[in-house]
């Protein structure tokens, strides 16, 4: 991609009204914009991270089984009612039609799944049968703030898992537990597997926290992973800080965080107000027991954010950058840049070329920093001179990185493609 061509550039100043580092860095960077308080547009350098991010889930979700489909973001009223979440759904949008109809703008989906499932599951030989969807979300947040965090409009993917039995749901619910640490591993967060109040759908919950300074919630755990739970749930958390390890970990640690996921066994929870049942080997009825698990796509981007930048902007783990490298071109008469441009299109290598002309390099940096792609590639005449005449060379510089070396074209192309 030519950044010439790119739809959204760098802007010089970060925007005042936005209190949050990804708020204020996505948008600089030209990965958003906002459209009102807690909704943003997401432009092609935003939507491509989405896109990795999204990718990598839906991998570790299908490996599980698990099949993906689309439900709809305008709900039954009727079903929101069967529930008695119509008017207890503190953050539910509400919409009315001109024709008078009243829906629910889809902040989850348990009220569609639940009836959609119930007319294809007769039988034990059904189950267990896991789905998941990725799509917007939509809450009526009374103080929608810090960016991405939390937001009236955001990217979710949930699955829900039904089986016949607790025993078989609680093992779908352990095998999830480590699909979970593994996915966001790949996203590049450390997130810790948090106990937490299950609220009204169940007696425990798991969270997935990263430790953030913005964060709303608060967790004590033991750094050296045995032990966690959100404060909300822990009673005189004081005396349990700065508690010594069982385990001989060290003290435990009282921190802030952002929960980036949550898995719930929710049992029967939904399936009595649909009366989803199956039958069992001895031919009698019974309710199907769920679980439920979700991950905020959008919230996820802007927790990587948070956790990897500096001074000069966003540094984005591999596995989600935009693009694998950002080209750019100082002059030179060895190796034109556009000629490293073509052979790293060739090589399939994901590239952003800076091709602006009448820019210094100094705001081409800048901007390199900024956006936060993982490895920088500089064509000039410095770079052609160090290397074979005939062929020229490029300086590699990775983002999180204060050293710089000048390497034949094929080599930069080849680290990329193993890397």
């Amino acid at each position: 991609m030519k950044y010439s061509k790119l739809f959204g550039k760098t802007i010089k100043d970060s925007p005042k009204d936005e209190p949050s580092v990804n708020a204020r860095l996505l948008i600089q960077a030209g990965f958003i914009r906002k459209e009102v308080a807690g909704v943003y547009n997401f432009l092609p350098l935003g939507l491509r991270v989405l896109n990795k991010i999204s990718n990598i889930i839906r991998e570790e979700m299908n490996n599980t089984g698990a099949q993906e489909l689309l439900l709809v973001s305008l709900q039954n009223k009727t079903n929101w009612e069967k529930t008695g979440r119509w008017n207890s759904f503190d953050a539910l949008f509400k919409v009315k039609s001109r024709y008078d109809f009243e829906y629910a703008l889809g902040p989850t989906h348990e009220e569609v799944l639940v009836p959609l499932v119930n007319n294809f599951v007769n039988s034990y030989r059904d189950l267990p049968l896991k789905l998941y969807q990725i799509q917007n979300k939509f809450r009526d947040e009374a103080r929608p703030k810090a960016g991405l965090l939390r937001g009236r409009e955001f990217l979710m993917k949930d699955l829900y898992s039904f089986h016949e039995s607790e025993e078989d749901l609680m093992k779908y619910y352990t095998l999830m537990k480590k699909v979970y640490k593994k996915t966001f591993s790949r996203l590049g967060l450390d997130a810790i597997e948090t106990v937490a109040s299950g609220g009204t759908f169940s007696e425990f919950s798991h969270e997935y926290q990263v430790v953030c300074e913005s964060g709303e919630d608060e967790i004590i755990y033991c750094p050296g992973g045995d032990f966690s739970e959100n404060v909300e749930i822990i009673e005189n958390p004081e005396k349990l800080e700065n508690k010594q390890c069982d385990l001989g970990h060290g003290p435990l640690k009282r921190v802030k965080v952002v929960e980036v996921g949550n898995i719930f066994p929710l049992m029967d929870k939904f399936s009595k107000p649909f009366n989803l049942t199956y039958k069992d080997k001895d031919g009698k009825d019974q309710y199907v027991s769920m679980g439920c698990y979700g991950i905020g796509i959008s919230r996820v981007m802007g927790v990587i954010v948070e956790v990897h930048h500096d001074d000069r902007g966003i540094i984005w783990p591999e596995n989600v950058a935009p693009y694998q490298v950002h080209l750019i071109h100082l002059g030179g008469v060895h190796l034109s840049t556009s000629e490293a441009y073509n052979k790293l299109v060739k090589a399939r290598v994901e590239v952003l070329y800076d091709d602006r002309k009448n820019v210094s390099a100094g705001q081409k940096f800048a901007d390199a920093d900024l956006i936060g792609i993982p490895v920088r590639l500089v064509v000039s005449e410095k770079t052609g001179e160090k290397i074979d005449p005939a062929f020229g060379g490029v300086e590699w510089k990775e983002r999180d990185k204060d050293k710089t070396e000048v390497i034949p074209i094929d080599q930069a192309i080849g680290r990329l493609k193993t890397g």
